[in-house]
């Protein structure tokens, strides 16, 4: 088995379900009281956030840079980051150790195209939806339309996860905020519903919409598992 290196505690609301569900695939794959081989930096979140809400982007990028060479001297086989909006330093990551990254938006991608879903509507932080990095991966590689919200929307999408998931809060008033944003891309042609940010699938459940959904934490963790154990197959859920 390969050790995965996970960049996470951004925040660790979603870091601790990332934890889990590597563990709980593995354990179903492998059986008995297997668990995987990994290891996970936490960083505090207060500078991320303080960045997602105007400050400097070298400080987010040094954040992640520092945890990922963490995780090149304690001996992981791959990296893996925690947060989509973190994939803004992908890249910097892996020039920075060497280290195979396996990329959230390729999971979301292989995800979508499997589907055949051509228009994705994406909900993530501000800087996330209003960036290149992460949408344009999406459109460049892997052929897909990008819908997002509109401005105002985006500001309500970034404000709740940001003041309230990060917190550990989940309102029911935020949760109809989001299905009625949600409800607004489908509108306009989106035929399913990335969700772009580790910490909604926190507030937003299939159960809560008809709409399709593609969670990037458990698309992600799947294909983290997938690899650490050289199994191109599906990872049964």
């Amino acid at each position: 088995m390969k050790t995965i290196g996970f960049i996470g505690g951004l925040c660790w609301e979603s870091s601790v379900i990332c934890y889990e569900r590597v563990n709980t695939l593995v354990r179903e794959k492998l059986g008995g009281v297997h668990s995987a081989e990994c290891v996970m930096t936490s960083v505090d979140f207060t500078p991320v956030a303080a960045v997602l809400q105007g400050g400097s982007m070298e400080t987010f990028r040094g954040i992640v840079v520092n945890s990922a060479k963490k995780l090149q001297c304690a001996g992981v086989d791959f990296l893996v980051i925690c947060s989509n909006t973190a994939h803004a330093f992908a890249k910097d990551a892996q020039e920075a150790t060497g280290l195979p990254l396996l990329h959230i938006a390729d999971a979301i991608g292989e995800a979508a195209k499997a589907e055949g879903y051509e228009t994705l509507g994406l909900l993530g932080t501000k800087t996330l939806m209003e960036s290149d990095y992460y949408r344009g991966h999406l459109e460049k590689v892997w052929c897909r339309t990008v819908l997002l919200p509109e401005e105002e929307e985006r500001r309500e999408v970034d404000r709740i996860i940001v003041e309230e998931l990060c917190a550990g809060k989940v309102l029911e008033s935020s949760r109809k905020t989001y299905l009625e944003i949600m409800k607004n891309l489908e509108n306009r042609g989106a035929q399913a519903i990335v969700l772009g940010c580790t910490e909604i699938p926190i507030l937003i459940k299939p159960e809560h919409t008809s709409l399709p959904l593609l969670n990037s934490l458990e698309l992600h963790v799947q294909k983290a598992v997938a690899l650490a154990l050289e199994d191109e197959g599906e990872i049964s859920l």
